[in-house]
């Protein structure tokens, strides 16, 4: 919201020196979020006055212009020039060259005289052309900054204005003035005014507030006005989408006549384009009160009005110039032809206001903000009434909107106001909340005292009574945020001071702190950082692709998955299944950039729905907890939604230094994620042959649990996936769940004692045949050892020459120890022996 110093000063007790940082410093201390200042001076500078055309002679040229060579008085006649720029005539008439030509002599202009500044920093000077020295400007609306208009000059009598030559054109036209823009949060809507940002500034400066709407007389009304019947009977919970309707009629009006500056500087430096006298009126009075106003043309009215919910298939040709088809619950206005606008967002074409209406009906409404919250979205249309209607708007302040309407139509249009009006409809009731006694000071840990307390209230503008242990306070109908009784200890912290507030840390309560799988999520996390990975957080939006791809192993396989109703691209409709492809797009992204070297690491949810229907039949009504059975209703609902923790690398472990060569990242790599995942939680990994068709044939492992639950791969990614995606070759990734990690993870990891005794290893050459799994056999050699063995690792794979055709050597190092004693070479040897033939008997291995 933009706040015109000028219009502000009108209303609140503003200082004649203050800037709009003065007053944005005032307004923070009321919890307003300052913005921008905006400043015409910023960009344009005089001298800028008031000139007289005395002469105009027409001068072709050669290249088929035609230009106005004219002398201007910029002094009043029989004064002398006392600005002395060079260029500036001491005569008081300046000669110039003008292009326009929508002016004769005698017209009163701008003139920007040399060593003026205009907007684009154009600096005008004396200067030689079309055989002229021209010695100034004569100014457009578009290059003094204050329009768009740029067909001609600005000639003051369009804007009813007759002032004295060499007058400060920019006092004239606003320019002087200057806004200050705050920021409003969707809880203190009455700030998109001057009504209500009037009202915060008296309260941060402690001074006095004069409410613009006080000081409209709204006249008794001599017979009902405009006939208008509400028949809203379809609202969202039962919510009438209009509970009041104010109307107001003016006949006479010249909707020709110009917008008064005062007026156009006020709206332009409040962010609005001034657009024609009736409808800068509506504007100034919505900005001024902060009520919308909607203005139709009267004799296009057919028939009463009515404000009901629209019909299937109806449509609207709204202002601008759009035609739509309205929806079931949008809250229109309507005649006998049909809807004239949808409420509370935009008027219909039909009964628009042109430069012919002579009789301006005046409508001043209060419209349920949800129901034009969903208007403006589902029709994306928003507009300055919507923004504030569907943030809440006082119901009070309706006919007085109107009649400041009226008294500008009739004040500056010349129209006559017809003494019958229309109010229908039954005002909402104030919210009343009791506030107990010291309740403010428990919440807030500030000791208030009960006078600093009713102040506090008195000065939101609700009335306060007293009952037994408490204050019942109702509240003003411009705040419709205040519900219950901590927004009324909000109101009372904020208007004593959010700086009395104590820095106090709270002190834990005993007994609480991080659950068992927070911890080990933290734990995980925080060990793969220190493993030298870099965590990601990715958008779990992805394609129908992507899912198919990497949410199922099988190739061909159609993933279900959840689909979004409003999705951000329609090329990402669906949530994630797998957590690869969101990683996959930041690997891109970071290689697209010059990164050659990553290591990338996240975990998030992914979405599986299961056979059961997504969401909920019904949506529960707003402000009232839903029962235990709605609750698990809504979350029956829900799709499954397990943790996984993703990883990819690619390039090189290190980057080249003196003494160090780089390794490069292969399947392995992967591999060591996923066991130093499981190692920090002390689950063991199963590692096995395993195929996935986003991953490479060969290269591929699957992870299990020891009780045989699936629980993610690692490897390299699949080659032509990697193509399709522009990565580099040998891209390798891991996925796991780790929820079923979590699940199976002791609640205390108990380490082994160290044994202080010397280990013994023997190695071992195993040939087997090719397909037999190296995993396999791994685990065949430790159960078949027995207890002295303390490990066993794969070392070698070879297949070549010395090996049979078919077969494979495998070969192991085994680790034996005993806890109590030495062990003698015979003991391990036996051990060793024992593993040996338990391979042999299982795979027909043949020790090498």
């Amino acid at each position: 919201m933009r706040i015109p110093l000028s219009w502000l000063r009108e209303y609140a007790q503003v200082p004649a020196d203050a800037t709009a940082e003065d007053v944005m410093a005032d307004l923070v201390k009321v919890g307003l979020e300052e913005e921008d200042v905006h400043r015409p001076t910023d960009s344009i500078s005089g001298p800028i006055v008031v000139g007289q055309v005395l002469s105009l002679v027409k001068e072709p040229q050669s290249n088929g212009k035609t230009i106005n060579w004219c002398q201007v008085r910029v002094v009043p006649e029989g004064q002398q020039q006392t600005l002395t720029h060079e260029g500036i005539d001491p005569s008081g008439v300046q000669g110039i060259v003008c292009g326009a030509h929508n002016f004769v002599e005698g017209d009163k202009v701008v003139v920007t005289l040399p060593g003026a500044v205009l907007p684009g920093d154009f600096a005008i000077s004396a200067r030689k052309t079309y055989g002229h020295l021209s010695a100034g400007m004569i100014a457009s609306v578009r290059e003094l900054g204050i329009g768009d208009d740029h067909d001609g000059i600005l000639v003051l009598s369009t804007l009813g204005l007759d002032p004295e030559v060499g007058s400060d054109a920019m006092e004239l036209l606003g320019l002087y003035d200057q806004a200050a823009e705050i920021n409003v949060t969707p809880d203190r809507s009455y700030c998109f005014s001057i009504r209500g940002v009037a009202r915060e500034y008296a309260h941060a400066t402690g001074t006095s507030f004069t409410d613009p709407a006080a000081g409209i007389t709204v006249p008794a009304a001599s017979g009902p006005g405009y006939p208008v019947r509400i028949a809203d009977d379809a609202g969202a919970y039962a919510a009438p989408g209009c509970d009041r309707f104010v109307a107001r009629t003016v006949t006479g009006v010249d909707a020709s006549r110009p917008t008064p500056p005062w007026m156009a500087s006020r709206l332009r430096l409040a962010g609005m384009r001034s657009i024609s006298l009736v409808v800068d009126i509506s504007n100034y009075v919505m900005l001024e009160l902060g009520q919308p106003l909607h203005f139709y043309d009267a004799d296009a009215l057919r028939g009463d009005i009515v404000v009901r919910r629209a019909t299937a298939g109806e449509q609207l040709q709204t202002l601008d110039e759009k035609v739509r088809t309205l929806h079931e619950q949008d809250v229109v206005i309507a005649d006998d032809r049909g809807p004239i606008g949808v409420a509370g967002v935009m008027g219909g074409a039909e009964t628009e206001v042109s430069s012919s209406t002579t009789t301006v009906l005046i409508e001043a409404a209060h419209f349920s903000p949800v129901a034009i919250a969903r208007s403006r979205r589902r029709h994306k249309l928003p507009s300055e009434a919507s923004k504030r209607f569907e943030r809440g708007v006082d119901w009070e302040v309706a006919d007085e909107a109107a009649q400041r309407a009226v008294d500008l139509l009739v004040e500056l249009a010349g129209g006559t106001a017809e003494d019958t009006a229309t109010d229908v409809g039954t005002r909402p009731e104030p919210a009343v909340i009791d506030l107990p006694e010291g309740y403010a000071s428990r919440l807030i840990g500030v000791d208030y005292t009960a006078e600093q307390v009713r102040t506090a209230l008195e000065d939101l503008g609700a009335t306060v009574a007293e009952v037994p242990g408490a204050l019942r306070v109702t509240a003003p109908s411009w705040r419709p945020d205040l519900r219950i009784r901590e927004d009324l200890v909000e109101e009372i912290a904020r208007l004593n001071g959010y700086e009395q507030i104590p820095s106090t840390l709270p002190v834990a309560p005993p007994g609480r702190g991080l659950t068992r799988v927070q911890q080990q999520r933290r734990r995980v996390l925080q060990g793969l950082a220190d493993a030298g990975l870099t965590e990601v957080l990715s958008y779990p939006f992805v394609s129908a692709t992507q899912n198919n791809t990497f949410g199922t192993a099988t190739a061909g396989e159609e993933v279900a998955a959840v689909k979004l109703a409003n999705p951000l691209s329609a090329e990402f409709g669906f949530l994630r299944t797998s957590i690869l492809p969101g990683l996959l797009d930041t690997a891109r992204r970071n290689l697209s950039r010059g990164f050659r070297d990553l290591a990338l690491y996240e975990a998030g949810l992914v979405y599986l729905p299961g056979d059961g229907a997504l969401g909920s039949a019904e949506i529960p009504p707003l402000g009232v907890r839903p029962t235990d059975e709605v609750l698990d209703g809504l979350d029956a609902g829900l799709p499954h939604q397990p943790q996984h923790i993703g990883a990819v690398l690619f390039g090189h472990d290190s980057a080249p230094a003196a003494g160090s060569t780089p390794q490069p990242y292969d399947w392995s790599s992967a591999l060591d994620v996923a066991r130093l995942i499981g190692d920090m939680l002390g689950v063991e990994l199963v590692i096995a042959q395993g195929s996935h068709q986003a991953f490479h044939p060969g290269r591929t492992a699957a992870l299990s649990l020891r009780t045989g639950e699936h629980v993610g791969h690692a490897g390299e990614l699949h080659p032509k996936l990697l193509a399709e995606l522009d990565l580099p070759a040998r891209t390798v990734a891991m996925e796991i769940n780790a929820d079923a990690l979590f699940e199976a993870a002791a609640d205390l990891v108990v380490a082994r004692p160290l044994s202080t005794y010397p280990l013994s290893t023997q190695d071992v050459a195993l040939v087997v045949d090719r397909d037999v799994v190296a995993g396999d056999v791994l685990e065949t050699l430790r159960l078949g050892a027995g207890e002295l063995l303390e490990d066993v690792a794969l070392f070698d794979v070879y297949q070549g020459p010395g090996i049979e055709e078919g077969k494979k050597s495998l070969a192991f190092g085994l680790r034996f120890r005993a806890a109590d004693r030495t062990l003698t070479a015979d003991e391990a040897s036996a051990s060793r022996a024992a593993a040996v033939a338990a391979a042999a008997e299982k795979f027909g291995a043949v020790q090498r």
